[in-house]
C-alpha cells in the first residue's frame, strides 16, 4: 500500500486503485477538506490559497486537480506553478493567504508526489490542525460553492525572485563582501526547482555557476536525495572545474549539501552547524535541532556561550521549540536551516546566502572550514516490529535501565552519554523502531548501534 496519509498531508504513487495509491479521486477528498478545514480557521467572505509544486512529472496533474478543488469550494487561489517549498512558504506570508499547499514528494523518486499543507503564517500544520483535516477526509461532508461563488485562480510568476530579493537584504547576507570574493559553484539542481532558484541566487550574489541537472524536467538522473552515494557526478564537476564548492539540494529545495574543492562531502549535519556558527557570531541566542541531529550543533552553540535545545522529529517540532526558546538559528540534521529572521521554514537559498557570508568571512577553503568543527560519525538502523509487540512498554524498559543517564523522552528515549548517544523511535509510517547513534568514529557509532539491537530484541523475548 503506497498511500499515506498523515497529519502533515497525504503522499504516495501515481496511478492504482483509489485509497491504496495517490489517484485523482484522492488528490480531490484531500484538498476538499483541507479547503473546508481553511473555512474554520477564520470567518471571513473571501479565503486565498497558494498554491506551488516542485518538477516532478506528475505535478501539473496533481496541481490541476488540487486548484479547481479549491475553486470549487470557492477559494481563491495564487498559482505559483514551479516553485519551491520555502518560496510557497514565503508566499503565504506576503500574500496575506489563508494557507498554502506544495505538491512535492520531497526526495522520494519520481514515481511519487504529496500535498504538504500550510497554515496562514506559511507553516506546516500542528498535529492538532492535521487531524482535522483526516477527520474531514473520513467524513467526506465537503460544501462547495454556487456558481456565482466559485474561487478565481491567479498565476504570479515572480516570487522565487521576490524570494531572493528577501534574502539579499537580509543583514547576515555580505552581499557586497561575497560579490569581491569570485567564487565559482557547480550546483546539482536533480532536474528540479532548484535549478530554477539555486543558480539565480548565486548570480544575484555575483557567483560563477556551473549548472548540473538545473532543467526542471522531473527526470531525476539519480537518486534525489542529497547523499554522498547520490552525488559522485557533482564530486567530479567540482575537481574538473576547479569550483570552490558543490551544492546540492532536494527536488523541493528544503534540503542542502555542500561538496567541498576536493569533491568530498562536507556533511548534511555540518551545513546547520556551520550556519548556525556564522548567525551565532553576529547574534546571540538559543538554537535548536531534533533530537536525531548531530551534537556539533550544541558544541558550537555552547563556545559562542549560547544555549542549545532539542525538539521532537519533524520540522513543525522544530519550529514550535524555537519560537519557545526564541532560537536565532535552527533546524535539521538533514541539510534543514531554518532562519527565522526571513520565515520558519526549512529553506536552502538562504541557507546557501549565510554559508557564503560565512565562508567569506572566514576567508578559507571549504575543507579547512569543516576542519574547524568536531567530527562526529553516525550510525542509522532499524528493527522490524512484530504486530503483538508493545514498542511503549519496550522502549519504557530501556529507559528503566539507563535510568541514572541523562535521559531525554520528548520522542521516543534518546540517551546522552558523555561520548556519544543513542536514540530510539517509532516510525510513523513503517513497523519499526528507528535507532540512531552518534560518536566520535564511525566504529564507535556502529557497535552503540549494535548493542542497542541486541538490547532491545533480548527485551522483546
Amino acid at each position: 500500500m503506497t498511500l499515506i496519509k498523515s497529519i502533515s498531508g497525504i503522499r504516495g504513487t501515481i496511478g492504482g486503485h483509489v485509497g491504496d495509491n495517490l489517484t485523482p479521486l484522492d488528490i480531490v477528498k484531500f484538498s476538499a477538506a483541507y479547503g473546508q478545514w481553511i473555512k474554520t480557521q477564520r470567518n471571513k467572505e473571501n479565503y486565498k490559497v497558494v498554491v506551488g509544486r516542485d518538477a516532478r512529472i506528475s505535478g501539473k496533474m496533481v496541481q490541476s486537480l488540487v486548484m479547481q478543488t479549491l475553486s470549487g469550494m470557492g477559494i481563491h487561489v495564487v498559482d505559483l506553478e514551479l516553485s519551491t517549498t520555502p518560496t510557497v512558504e514565503v508566499a503565504v506570508k506576503m500574500e496575506h493567504a489563508d494557507g498554502g499547499i506544495i505538491l512535492t514528494a520531497s526526495h522520494n523518486p519520481k514515481q511519487w508526489n504529496a500535498l504538504k499543507l500550510l497554515n496562514k503564517d506559511g507553516e506546516f500544520l500542528n498535529a492538532e490542525e492535521g487531524e482535522q483535516i483526516l477527520k474531514f477526509v473520513d467524513q467526506e461532508d465537503f460544501e462547495f460553492a454556487e456558481i456565482d461563488d466559485l474561487g478565481k485562480i491567479t498565476y504570479h510568476n515572480a516570487y522565487i525572485d521576490l524570494h531572493i530579493e528577501e534574502i539579499i537584504d537580509l543583514d547576515l547576507v555580505e552581499v557586497d563582501r561575497i560579490k569581491a570574493a569570485n567564487i565559482k559553484v557547480v550546483v546539482d539542481a536533480v532536474n528540479s526547482t532548484g535549478g530554477i532558484s539555486i543558480p539565480p541566487l548565486l548570480e544575484m550574489l555575483g557567483v560563477e555557476v556551473v549548472k548540473l541537472y538545473c532543467e526542471p524536467t522531473g527526470e531525476f538522473p539519480h537518486n534525489p536525495e542529497p547523499l554522498a552515494k547520490h552525488l559522485t557526478e557533482l564530486s567530479e564537476k567540482v575537481k574538473d572545474h576547479h569550483a570552490d564548492f558543490g551544492i546540492a539540494v532536494d527536488p523541493d529545495v528544503d534540503r542542502l549539501a555542500f561538496v567541498d574543492e576536493n569533491g568530498e562531502m562536507f556533511g548534511e549535519e555540518y551545513t546547520l552547524v556551520s550556519i548556525a556558527d556564522y548567525v551565532l557570531s553576529r547574534k546571540k541566542g538559543a538554537t535548536v535541532s531534533n533530537l536525531s541531529s548531530s551534537r556539533a550543533l550544541r558544541d558550537i552553540t555552547v563556545k559562542h556561550g549560547c544555549e542549545y535545545f532539542s525538539s521532537a522529529v519533524g520540522e513543525v517540532n522544530v519550529v514550535a521549540r524555537m519560537k519557545e526558546v526564541n532560537a536565532v538559528i535552527g533546524g535539521e540534521g538533514n541539510g534543514g536551516v531554518i532562519y527565522p529572521e526571513l520565515h520558519y521554514g526549512r529553506d536552502s537559498l538562504v541557507g546557501v546566502a549565510l554559508f557564503l557570508s560565512l565562508l567569506t568571512e572566514k576567508q578559507m577553503k571549504v575543507s579547512e572550514l569543516r576542519q574547524t568543527y568536531t567530527s562526529y560519525y553516525m550510525a542509522k538502523e532499524k528493527i522490524e516490529l512484530t504486530p503483538d509487540l508493545n514498542v511503549d512498554s519496550l522502549l519504557n524498559k530501556i529507559q528503566e535501565i539507563y535510568k541514572d543517564e541523562d535521559i531525554t523522552t520528548i520522542d521516543g528515549v534518546k540517551i546522552d552519554f558523555p561520548e556519544n548517544w543513542v536514540h530510539l523511535r517509532k516510525s510513523n509510517t513503517e513497523p519499526i523502531v528507528r535507532i540512531y547513534t552518534e560518536a566520535k568514529s564511525q566504529k564507535e557509532a556502529d557497535e552503540l548501534a549494535q548493542r542497542f539491537i541486541s538490547e532491545l530484541e533480548e527485551l522483546s523475548k
